[in-house]
């Protein structure tokens, strides 16, 4: 008898998740899926929450990590920074855990809690389990790569693929610092008002602050930044690039350029009190490094979720706020004034926002953090324009009606530091060029670049390409890195993932057999990339054919690069809703625009 892979997946689970519930380690079974790719939640996420409704949880998790609210007390400017960066974003990022799903479904839970050892360090050190639902997690959890994450290591850990010891302790325990500020006789000089030990009278504040070499060093971030997954085959290879790069070479730190007073340069540092406490500036004129991390990534989370707001926590729970309907403009003085004259019919609305005076308070909470979102959009565009550098376009030969036009441009990676695009390969992150010409009629005449009805690239992994919508773009200049497995039939092919499913439809993702010093890469699965090295260059080379200058005049040829954080046919792979696709799309950014004429005679 023949039976179906992803049945055979789905039995093994059930009688897994059956097996549990009779142990009492499982509080239902969910129903399975006829397809676990078309769901990937549909594994057995009842789990037991036992630590999230323990009312001595919170206390004890807080004890033993605090929460960057607290250190705002007296870091508010850092704070702010950090609380839309990329690392305030990375344990409640809707599109991570519909990918870290996706991959423990596929490979039947053999990914463990891989990746939420760098994305959610706290709650992995505090024992939670990776099936705990977001807003059931510790505080200090749900903040992701917080200050106690680097500011409590006092080790090196180098390449451990996101294992790294964070020293336990309340506000009061000690913390470092790469500038090792001197914080002795703080607690007897009256005009600080702090108190270094508990029961003390004055604003609670950690008794000591070491310096720390290691947490100024690029080595500090290599334990997350450069990260191999089970078969071997490398992820993150920001650390690697460095260490091969001029910026390396240079003595230039990963910190130089991403917490420097201008993003993506090594400028130098801002100058800002260590603190602020109560009041009161602590060490005026020092060293100020930058929290935001600016980089390419951008945040598609419920702005009443995201960036961190100390107001927004204290108004609703993150259940609550995704149930708050802000692009509808809930709380704002115009929808009010509409609902209250009746030119608009009132919602149902959930219990949590009937009151209108709470619904106002949510919407000032959604502007403020739209604000810093939108900050960080545009040094988000600053630094991709910093890093790179276009040129062109260069005519191999003159252009004529009727006549064939060969061009190029040639884009330079600006960067020192490591390759354009870096960070995680694979799936993400996405820079393209697109190339227009327009007729002197103003008719758009060709393209390359154009994407499809979802967003998404005219490559191999259209949508619309592979239905016969929309023609192939042959002539697409894509600097996205593919994983590439071997197939049992034909040759390589692009994957989304690198999991061979045609090898083994239900794969399980163990350590290689044999060492990958032996094939640079794991057997069945390579890496193409097409990124550009530090301060190299990549030439994009285009032929128009000569159906597109049916008559003289003026033309008009216009370039831009696209980068987006995520390919939205990888999110539609791991099971991204409809409103995820549209945000990520939304922030969509494009870099170096411009448009060129020339004549056609």
């Amino acid at each position: 008898m023949n039976i179906d892979p992803s049945t055979r997946s789905r039995t093994w689970l059930l009688r897994l998740a059956a097996s549990l519930a009779s142990l009492g380690l499982l509080a239902s079974v969910a129903s399975a899926s006829s397809d676990p790719l078309e769901t990937p939640t549909d594994a057995p996420v009842e789990l037991p929450t036992e630590l999230a409704s323990d009312p001595h949880y919170s206390i004890f998790s807080t004890e033993r990590y605090p929460s960057a609210s607290e250190c705002a007390e007296c870091h508010k400017a850092i704070y702010d920074e950090w609380r839309g960066s990329a690392h305030a974003n990375a344990a409640i990022s809707p599109m991570f855990h519909k990918f870290e799903q996706a991959l423990n479904t596929l490979a039947v839970g053999t990914v463990g809690a891989f990746c939420v050892r760098c994305h959610i360090p706290v709650g992995t050190t505090l024992g939670e389990s990776r099936w705990m639902p977001i807003w059931e997690r510790n505080e200090t959890s749900i903040e992701g790569i917080t200050c106690v994450v680097c500011h409590r290591v006092d080790e090196f850990y180098g390449r451990v693929n996101g294992e790294r010891r964070m020293l336990e302790g309340s506000i009061f325990a000690p913390i470092y610092g790469s500038i090792g500020p001197d914080i002795s006789g703080m607690a007897d000089d009256e005009n600080f008002g702090v108190s270094t030990e508990p029961g003390g009278d004055g604003t609670p504040m950690h008794s000591m602050a070491k310096r720390s070499d290691y947490l100024a060093k690029s080595e500090f971030c290599a334990s997350c930044h450069q990260v191999s997954v089970h078969p071997g085959i490398k992820l993150e290879v920001v650390w690697e690039q460095y260490r091969d790069s001029p910026a390396f070479r240079d003595d230039i730190s990963c910190q130089d350029c991403h917490m420097s007073s201008e993003p993506g340069l090594p400028s130098g540092y801002s100058k800002a009190p260590r603190a602020i406490v109560n009041q009161v500036p602590v060490k005026p004129g020092s060293k100020h490094t930058d929290h935001s991390f600016v980089g390419p990534g951008t945040s598609i989370v419920h702005p009443g979720i995201f960036p961190h707001n100390p107001a927004a926590k204290e108004l609703a729970t993150m259940k609550e706020w995704m149930s708050f309907d802000w692009e509808a403009g809930w709380g704002t003085v115009q929808f009010e004034k509409k609902l209250a004259s009746g030119e608009i019919e009132a919602p149902d609305f959930p219990e949590t926002w009937k009151d209108r005076s709470r619904r106002s308070d949510a919407a000032r909470a959604v502007k403020e953090n739209l604000g810093i979102l939108d900050h960080h959009m545009e040094r988000r565009s600053e630094i991709m324009e910093r890093g790179s550098h276009l040129d062109g376009p260069f005519f191999e030969n003159k252009p004529g009606v009727g006549r064939e036009l060969a061009l190029r441009y040639e884009l330079t990676n600006t960067c020192s530091g490591h390759n354009l695009p870096s960070g995680s390969l694979g799936a993400q992150p996405e820079i393209w060029m697109n190339v227009a010409l327009v007729d002197p009629d103003g008719n758009n005449v060709w393209e390359s670049g154009y994407t499809d009805s979802q967003g998404d690239m005219a490559d191999l992994h259209s949508h619309d390409v592979l239905t016969g919508k929309l023609p192939h773009d042959d002539q697409l200049f894509n600097l996205q890195s593919k994983f590439l497995t071997t197939n049992v039939k034909g040759t390589d092919r692009e994957m989304y993932l690198p999991v061979n499913f045609d090898v083994d439809q239900i794969p399980f993702i163990r350590p290689g057999a044999n060492p990958n010093t032996v094939m640079n890469h794991p057997p069945f699965v390579r890496m193409e990339q097409r990124s550009i090295p530090p301060l190299g260059m990549k030439a994009a080379d285009y032929k128009i054919p000569a159906s597109a200058f049916t008559k003289p005049g003026t033309y008009k040829l216009a370039v831009r690069l696209r980068s987006r954080a995520e390919p939205i046919y990888f999110m539609k792979f791991v099971g991204a809703t409809e409103e995820m696709v549209s945000r990520m799309n939304e922030r969509m950014i494009d870099i170096h625009p411009y448009t060129v004429e020339f004549e056609v005679r």
